[in-house]
């Protein structure tokens, strides 16, 4: 039995507690939030509440913990949680841009003998990638269009197509640390976050977040386009993010793994 921590009582919470009601082989032991309606709301959702909502309790109950809260939240739980011997499993992934942090969260791991986790986030391909990365990649690119309300744009501006940003995906992340967590993830598998290219879009026609990705290397080429409906409780996140690290969890628990 596989005993899950989840720090963060959001949207991507809630998804993955709907996602994992009827799964087997694991079980949502703990919540932490810091605000305990929040916390009272996901636990309501399951059918065996959990009884420990404090981070102490969650490290000595759990087996897996996972990060959905942001970015600031992996530096100060996923670092003692992995010096307790946890494995982790971190969704704001853009927060791994602090080369420093990846560094130790790499150092803490290979010590303690952990695993850290890190969904495909809302696009595919990520198994590709890694794959294209044993050889030599030349180019990777992604470029994101969202309704402007998603990126925080309202207003008159809110009203015509634009490029928002376009650079590195290292800067992207700090740019926009809630929406483009996904350039992480491709930077991590493949080139690094400094020479994967983002380029965000708003575009007031849309009602879903589209993902093109580019890449180029000795391989040959893939190009992928991704069109991902909002999450229900949060238009910020794709609802395939949230699926992903359904799967994920899931997929720590299974007999058989399937992909790169």
């Amino acid at each position: 039995m596989l005993n899950i921590g989840i720090i963060g009582c959001g949207a991507i919470t809630e998804a993955i507690v709907r996602g994992l009601a009827e799964a087997d082989r694991l079980k949502i032991r703990a919540l932490y939030d810091r605000h305990p309606q929040k916390t009272a709301y996901i636990s309501g959702l399951l059918k065996d509440p959990p009884e420990i909502f404090d981070f102490e309790g969650m490290i000595k109950a759990c087996d897996l913990i996972i990060e959905a809260a942001s970015q600031g939240a992996v530096r100060e739980f996923i670092l003692p949680a992995l010096k307790a011997g946890k494995n982790a499993m971190i969704m704001s992934v853009g927060a791994l841009a602090d080369d420093e942090l990846l560094d130790e969260i790499k150092r803490i791991s290979e010590e303690k003998h952990c695993k850290v986790y890190i969904p495909s986030g809302a696009i595919a391909g990520i198994d590709g990638l890694r794959a294209a990365a044993e050889s030599k990649i030349e180019k990777v690119r992604i470029t994101t269009r969202k309704p402007p309300q998603t990126l925080g744009v309202e207003g008159d501006e809110a009203l015509k197509e634009r490029v928002l940003f376009e650079g590195s995906a290292r800067e992207a992340v700090k740019r926009f640390p809630a929406n483009i967590n996904v350039s992480l993830t491709l930077s991590l598998a493949g080139i690094g976050p400094d020479l994967t290219e983002v380029v965000v879009i708003q575009d007031p026609m849309i009602d879903r977040n589209i993902h093109e990705v580019e890449i180029e290397g000795a391989f040959g080429r893939m190009k992928m386009r991704f069109e991902n409906l909002p999450s229900p409780s949060n238009p910020k996140t794709s609802f395939l993010a949230a699926l992903s690290a359904i799967s994920a969890i899931k997929r720590i628990t299974e007999p058989i793994e399937i992909g790169t």
